[in-house]
């Protein structure tokens, strides 16, 4: 299961998949139509729209110039019931001007382990690593 967390603006962050409006089941389960993501894709997204707002927002309080910043986010699920989460890997790609590696490197490691409710209750069936690129204006 794939997802894309990008920072929008301020506080604003934009949670992506194939769709972006409602939740909808798949058409196996006789109900579903595709309308949207499911729920455990929302998970997902939820996991990365709180990870990103602290990375972005530790990164603005160290007064690194960023400019952009998305997560990618890659999760393997449980194969019998209940199919939760059992791998979740986040890319983190983050663009400004003279932008710290050490500094990104600890905005992440501090939402991993401190401030991201959502990645920390995960973590508790799932290994969650984590890694990043940046790009430099």
């Amino acid at each position: 299961m794939k997802a894309r967390v990008k920072w929008v603006e301020q506080a604003s962050f934009l949670g992506d998949r194939k769709q972006s409006r409602g939740i909808d089941g798949r058409p196996a389960h006789g109900s579903g139509r595709n309308l949207g993501p499911r729920p455990m894709e929302m998970l997902l997204i939820g996991a990365g729209g709180c990870t990103a707002f602290d990375v972005v927002s530790i990164l603005k309080k160290g007064r690194q110039a960023i400019t952009d910043c998305h997560v990618e986010l890659d999760a393997e699920r449980a194969e019998t019931d209940p199919k939760v989460f059992t791998r979740i890997h986040m890319h983190f790609v983050v663009t400004g001007k003279d932008i710290k590696p050490e500094a990104v490197e600890k905005a992440i490691k501090l939402s991993a382990e401190k401030y991201c409710s959502a990645s920390i209750m995960l973590g508790q069936t799932a290994v969650i690593t984590h890694d990043f690129e940046v790009i430099q204006e």
